[in-house]
């Protein structure tokens, strides 16, 4: 079976730094990456990975604030995020995919997501 663990949530304030983790078991995917869920909001894509080959793909509000890095032999992506803000308040959901394509869309699985928690 695939699964998906995050790890690394938690609560801080603005201006630190969180590092969140992902493993995958089961399979090996084409990318994996993050989303993003707050309280009354649709899901926000927030960064990607490939995870053979290189390419990294960001939405705008992180941009310059967080970076995602991946470990190909361990099938594990981190997500460094740093210069938190209260807007980045959500729960974080790693994700993967088996296919190229749009890097936004398409993911077929999912972990049970980590709080995010960034008071002011």
């Amino acid at each position: 079976q695939v699964q998906l663990v995050e790890s690394g949530g938690g609560l801080v304030q603005a201006g630190d730094s969180l590092r969140l983790s992902c493993a995958a078991s089961g399979r090996t995917f084409m990318y994996m990456g993050w989303f993003r869920q707050a309280p009354g909001k649709e899901r926000e894509f927030v960064a990607s990975t490939r995870m053979i080959n290189s390419g990294t793909y960001y939405n705008d509000p992180v941009k310059g604030r967080f970076t995602i890095s991946k470990d190909g032999a361990k099938n594990t992506v981190h997500l460094q995020m740093n210069s938190l803000k209260p807007e980045d308040t959500a729960v974080y959901y790693c994700a993967a995919k088996n296919s190229y394509g749009i890097t936004t869309l398409n993911y077929e699985s999912w972990g049970q997501g980590t709080q995010v928690t960034v008071s002011s």
